[in-house]
């Protein structure tokens, strides 16, 4: 009986302590919500007039919340019609439209450079000279070679003349005539070869002077005088590089092809731009040039290569750039400031001020951007006035304020405007409990 009755006091204290926390709850609630001390519900209740007003302004002692009456302060950009340019971008890498590795075709020694580092040449221009001592020799040993063979050669037409006359008064046999015109045939071939034998020779004695094959800039010289070179060395003397024109390849996703895909197969010429680095600076105008015969399985892109004059030489090989292809040009089409475009989890939406200064919410339906402008297809028409800034505060049907200047825009929730104050409550004595009226 004892453990029984223990067991019930234990209990109703239990529920009783749990009431009293339920009361104090209750009491403290309202009291916290709406005012901060018993001298601010006197005063509350005497200044019913002035106190609803002090309150009203910012939002019953709970900013952002209840019913407001203070216009919200924005700025405000009115929707236009216009053309619309459609550009696709991606990084690319500036290539030679030609790079040639300059070697010597012939072994020796390096006498002469005639090229500066760095200097533009044009195709034949003299770069440098190998040693032509040992090669105008093997040239005079071939010409040696080839006059005796064709003195031999004459002699042998000689006799061969002679046979037919005998042969014909039947004096020599008909062995004889033949052996002879044999020995002749024998004997142009031989021309032949040493004719060879000496072109041969004249090609290695001209390849001792080393020219530019390609129009282009040089680099730097990889090979000093007094190198022993041999031909077709792995090092090379110098590289060229043709770099005008000059090209940039670049990629771009599958989805994307379609339109640029349509226009280049007509033969439109496709604008593009490259930009540097950083994307503030345009370096270069061209064209689109030519497009790659499959798409990479690996990415899911295609290969596309523009071509540029490159005049001021401003695209430099292997530079990379941010390269902006003009895929079409939309007509006649809604522009709206890309910052008044808000998302939420209806859709797309903008801010649409009424004539009355009042805010709705209207949904959209966009299409490409370019950072700054948004192309709307439904939704919104000429003329139409959205916000661009001070969005935060803003409900469907919001009464706002618009300010031209936008350094005076808040750029955080609750953030005034500079310039203006910011609401103030007037706040009574707490001993006052007469009303304000």
């Amino acid at each position: 009986m004892q453990s029984s009755s223990r067991s019930s006091r234990r209990w109703l204290l239990s529920l009783l302590i749990l009431l009293v926390i339920a009361g104090l709850c209750w009491w403290l609630w309202p009291s916290a919500q709406t005012h901060t001390t018993p001298a601010a519900q006197g005063e509350a209740k005497g200044n019913a007039g002035g106190r609803r007003g002090a309150m009203a302004g910012v939002g019953g002692g709970r900013p952002g919340f209840g019913s407001s009456t203070a216009s919200v302060p924005v700025r405000v950009a009115a929707a236009t019609v216009g053309d619309f340019p459609v550009y696709y971008k991606a990084l690319g890498t500036v290539t030679a439209t030609n790079t040639v590795n300059v070697r010597s075709r012939v072994a020796g020694e390096l006498v002469k450079v005639y090229f500066k580092e760095g200097q533009q040449v044009k195709a034949g221009d003299l770069l440098a000279e190998i040693d032509p001592r040992s090669y105008q020799i093997a040239l005079q040993q071939a010409e040696g070679t080839l006059a005796q063979n064709q003195a031999q050669l004459k002699n042998a037409q000689i006799d061969l003349a002679r046979y037919k006359g005998l042969y014909a008064e039947d004096s020599i046999a008909k062995q004889t005539l033949d052996t002879q015109a044999a020995l002749v045939a024998q004997y142009e071939g031989t021309i032949k070869t040493n004719q060879a034998a000496v072109g041969d020779a004249r090609l290695n004695l001209d390849f001792t002077r080393i020219r530019a094959p390609i129009s282009g800039r040089l680099g730097l010289r990889q090979l000093d005088l007094g190198n022993l070179v041999a031909a077709n060395d792995t090092t090379a003397l110098v590289v060229i590089t043709q770099t005008q024109p000059i090209t940039v390849a670049f990629t771009l996703p599958e989805n994307e092809l379609d339109t640029v895909l349509a226009r280049f197969r007509t033969g439109t010429p496709l604008p593009v731009e490259a930009w540097d680095r950083g994307d503030t600076r345009q370096q270069a105008t061209g064209v689109l040039a030519s497009i790659d015969n499959q798409i990479d399985i690996t990415t899911g892109t295609l290969k596309f290569k523009a071509r540029f004059e490159n005049r001021d030489e401003a695209l430099f090989p292997n530079q990379f750039v941010n390269a902006r292809l003009l895929a079409d040009t939309l007509k006649d089409v809604v522009l709206a400031p890309a910052a008044a475009i808000q998302f939420g989890s209806n859709g797309t939406f903008v801010y649409v001020i009424d004539d009355e200064n009042k805010v709705h919410i209207r949904n959209l339906k966009v299409g490409a951007s370019d950072g700054e402008r948004t192309v709307v297809k439904e939704g919104l028409a000429k003329g139409e006035r959205v916000v661009l800034e001070g969005t935060d505060r803003l409900r469907d049907g919001t009464k706002v304020d618009v300010v031209d200047d936008p350094a005076k825009v808040p750029t955080t929730p609750g953030q005034h405007l500079q310039g203006q104050d910011k609401p103030e409550v007037s706040e009574a004595p707490a001993s006052s409990g007469k009303a304000g009226a």
